[in-house]
Parts: C-alpha cells; structure tokens; sequence
C-alpha cells in the first residue's frame, strides 16, 4: 500500500476507533446530494456531523438506483430535478468539517462519465475530502479498474456483502476489502423498518472470520432501538432512509435541526451502558 493509498483507510480507521474508544457504535449517516434541494446539502451535512456522525455517505442521485427502496429514490428524484451533478456531490464533501470520514455512495454509470473518467474522479474526490467510495451495483469480483484508479489518491472502494453472500464467496473475497465491511442487514433494498432481520448475528459473525476490518451494519436500520440492539454485534450502523424521512417530515427552516436530534439520537443508543 503506498503513502497515498492509506489516506483513505488512515480516516475511515479513526473514525471506528474514536467510537470504539467513546465506547459505542459508530454512526454513518447516508443524505442524498440535493435533497431537498441543492442548497440544504451543505447544512444538512454540518448538521449529521454536529450531531455526532462518524462517517458521511453522499449519496450521489441516479435515475435508476437498484438497490434503493421508495426513499432514496424519491429523494434521487428530488434531487435530479434540482439539477444536482456528481460536481455537486464533491462540493457537499469540501463542507464537511473535522475528522469525519466522507464517503461518496453511488452507481457506477456517473462515476464512469466523470469528466475524463475514474482518474479524474479519483483526483477530485481526494482533493474535496472524500475517504471512499461505496458502489452498489459493482460486484467486488469486477472492481479491478475502479481499484486501480482510486489507489493512487488514497481512496478505497468499500465492499457491501449480504446476508445471502455464501460462505465460499466471503472467505474468497472480504479478506481483500478495505476501510470497513457493509453488511447489509436483509435481503431487499433500503428503507427503514419496524425490526432488524432475525439472521444478523450470525451473518456478522459469518463476515467477521474473514476480516479484522471493522463490519458497519445498513439497510434497515432506522430507530435507535435497532442500534442498541447491534451493540457487541457490529461495529458501526449506517442510517440512510431514516435520516430522508427525518428531513422530508420537518417544517423548512427545521430541517437540519430534525436531522441533528436524530443522529444525536442514535449515537447515544448505541453507547455501551
């Protein structure tokens, strides 16, 4: 691993084990660049981290988001028509303030077509703060040139495996992620839901024979009653569709406010008693 390729894996390190060290779970906090509108992005990114987020994911809006249930698809919707670009999404990170880990969240199609492609993207992402990359509809076995391209500017491309992942394709393949494990806590894709699935121990604990990478928990995930129950579990929880449903319901003017209590929230559900 050169100097540069550790940037990424330096930040998203500490970000964990300041958590660890506080003695809780750290807290990710997915938003959709744009929504509500382009010019709230910014707030509501200083307004997670006020309220004690580890990690930033940017979600990037994409016409056709596969893994994303009707939330961040109607945000992605919002956000398209505002005329939100991948250039935006840089900018949302270059708001960011502290030791807070970015992430950009997104399908492969608009970082492909970054301006002269994956280099470029690579180059603009670091220079905006961005730690890494988590890419859906990339599977790890087809993430050579995506690899190869965010190594040199200190970016690391991080890994979502699901419950249904075999055995055989998790010892293959989470030794050689980086970062952090995405563990995706149901067959399905994201919203908020009234109870974790029933198999997530035993899929952590699947994941966690492979790797002594830190295993975030997401899809799901929306109370702070499903955070405290992920403690002695994993590591981290990454909150998507809550946190939209937080800005969506709040009056304008309040909705940043709404945000910070919820990520305040759950920060302290998943604090160790």
């Amino acid at each position: 691993m050169t100097v540069a390729s550790r940037a990424g894996a330096e930040r998203i390190g500490r970000a964990f084990a300041r958590a660890k060290d506080e003695r809780r779970l750290a807290v990710a906090i997915y938003l959709t660049v744009g929504f509500p509108s382009r010019a709230e992005t910014g707030p509501l990114v200083v307004a997670a981290i006020d309220g004690g987020a580890d990690l930033v994911e940017l979600g990037v809006p994409f016409s056709d988001p596969l893994a994303d249930g009707a939330t961040v698809q109607r945000a992605s919707e919002r956000a398209l028509r505002e005329g939100t670009t991948l250039g935006d999404c840089l900018a949302a990170a270059r708001t960011a303030s502290g030791d807070v880990a970015i992430l950009l969240m997104g399908y492969a199609n608009p970082f492909l077509r970054y301006r002269r492609g994956l280099a470029d993207l690579a180059t603009d992402a670091a220079a905006a703060g961005v730690c890494g990359l988590i890419v859906p509809d990339l599977p790890a076995e087809e993430s050579a040139e995506f690899d190869d391209a965010l190594a040199p500017a200190g970016l690391l491309r991080i890994d979502l495996y699901a419950p249904t992942t075999p055995d055989a394709r998790l010892q293959r393949l989470v030794p050689r992620s980086r970062g952090f494990v995405y563990c995706v806590s149901l067959t399905g894709v994201t919203g908020a839901r009234t109870a974790l699935g029933a198999d997530v121990r035993d899929f952590v604990g699947r994941v966690r024979r492979h790797t002594a990478l830190p295993v975030a928990v997401g899809f799901g995930i929306s109370r702070p009653e499903h955070v405290a129950a992920l403690r002695g579990i994993a590591d981290g929880v990454i909150v998507g569709s809550a946190a939209l449903d937080a800005i969506a319901a709040a009056p304008e003017g309040r909705r940043a406010d709404a945000l910070r209590e919820l990520v305040a929230a759950l920060v302290a559900a998943g604090r160790s008693a």
